[in-house]
């Protein structure tokens, strides 16, 4: 069978084609658990779904175990659903793949089989043939706004555009501490009226203005008095360290390096926001605001950066990493501040 995007599984699902057998890989997790969700409901009515719905770790299950489960037959309904989570867990050569190739080649009509796996593990190719294989590769930054309403709407609450905007800025592209920041809201929310952005700040514990986005945006804008004032804020938020920092800094200096060298390779000045979001489309690198604006932005701070204070601010920043990860007995933000004072800040002419 031919791998299914997760747009397409989700709309095959909506259409009511429930599939035989599933392998969900990749990531990030929560994603598969939505899926498995969806699959679920799409499988089973209500009414008979504590029956017919099974949930096992693969850790848990050898080759004839596995042949029990996938076998039984439905209660009181058409069919079951089984989920095997992790099928990772189990040994290359152990006898259970053995049992699970024979069976999804053939299928018992009346089991809808899910299997998981780890988002760091490659997708097994004899399983991934015979099923409806959805490899997961996370989202695009618009999906991932459409995903913010989406998960909103779920737990009882709306967002302002602009405070799902915040959001997402404060929290950055990881979905399930997304979730737990919007499970917050709703549990905080009060009346049906739409979230706003100052219940949002007040509640992540981020202003508007002073996200892990602004700080590298100073940064790129060459503005040190800017970058230092908003690092003693931003490095205090939950969650955040200087590893988080110096990685979110160094995508965007690798962003800016790629607009600076098209721009002397002769692309026009003009046209380099468009080549900058093609290779953006064409790599897909994920934790990204939407590509156009990144496009924007690496094109517009490019003019400001020769390649000689790119390659200097990279070597920097990656020194910066290598102090951060070496001990434990870190000062994070002496190294910060003086990775960003190694900085060339005064600007280069374009």
């Amino acid at each position: 069978m031919a791998d299914l995007s997760l747009e397409k599984a989700y709309g095959a699902l909506k259409r009511g084609t429930v599939a035989a057998v599933y392998y969900l890989s990749g990531g990030p997790e929560i994603l598969k658990d939505e899926l498995v969700a969806a699959i679920a409901d799409a499988a089973l009515d209500r009414s008979a779904r504590d029956f017919n719905l099974d949930v096992r770790a693969a850790g848990d299950l050898d080759g004839e175990a596995l042949h029990a489960l996938v076998e039984t037959p439905p209660m009181l309904a058409e069919r079951r659903v089984v989920v095997v989570r992790g099928i990772d867990q189990w040994r290359k050569n152990a006898k259970v793949w053995d049992v699970l190739y024979r069976y999804v080649e053939r299928p018992s009509p009346t089991t809808v089989l899910v299997l998981t796996q780890a988002g760091d593990s490659d997708p097994d190719a004899r399983i991934a043939a015979a099923s409806s294989h959805v490899a997961l590769t996370g989202l695009k930054p618009d999906q991932v706004a459409r995903w913010v309403a989406h998960r909103a709407a779920g737990a009882g609450v709306t967002l302002t555009p602009e405070a799902a905007a915040h959001l997402t800025a404060a929290v950055g592209g990881d979905l399930g501490q997304l979730a737990v920041e919007l499970e917050k809201l709703a549990a905080a929310a009060v009346g049906d009226a739409p979230v706003t952005i100052a219940e949002v700040s007040r509640l992540v514990g981020v202003q508007r203005g002073e996200t892990v986005q602004d700080w590298v945006d100073a940064v790129l804008a060459r503005d040190a008095r800017r970058a230092l004032d908003l690092l003693e804020v931003v490095l205090l938020q939950s969650g955040m360290g200087g590893v988080q920092l110096v990685g979110a800094l160094g995508t965007a200096l690798v962003g800016v390096r790629l607009a600076r060298a098209l721009a002397d390779a002769g692309t026009p000045w003009p046209r380099v926001e468009g080549a900058v979001f093609a290779l953006i489309r064409s790599a897909r690198p994920g934790r990204l605001r939407s590509w156009s604006v990144e496009a924007a932005a690496w094109a517009r701070a490019a003019r400001d950066w020769s390649a000689e204070h790119l390659a200097a601010a990279l070597a920097a920043a990656a020194a910066a990493d290598r102090q951060l990860k070496s001990t434990t007995l870190t000062d994070e933000r002496g190294i910060l501040v003086s990775m960003l004072l190694a900085f060339p800040l005064a600007r280069a002419a374009a």
